[in-house]
């Protein structure tokens, strides 16, 4: 489970570096805090697939692309 989250925070921060959005606009996007995002990027969350779905629409990608 660790090298998929950390596969998925990886991807995450490429796409929001990317994008030039911040860690708190994501955040606030998804109503969670900051921290949870960072957790998120650096794979020690294990968020759920509604959560990655919601993640990805509020940085503009597909689920998949999170994922790859």
């Amino acid at each position: 489970m660790a090298e998929i989250s950390t596969k998925l925070g990886k991807n995450l921060r490429r796409i929001r570096i990317a994008k030039k959005l911040s860690q708190g606009a994501i955040a606030r996007k998804l109503e969670v805090h900051r921290a949870y995002i960072s957790g998120i990027e650096n794979g020690k969350r294990n968020p759920t697939l509604a959560t990655i779905q919601k993640l990805a629409e509020a940085i503009g990608v597909s689920a998949d692309e999170l994922l790859k």
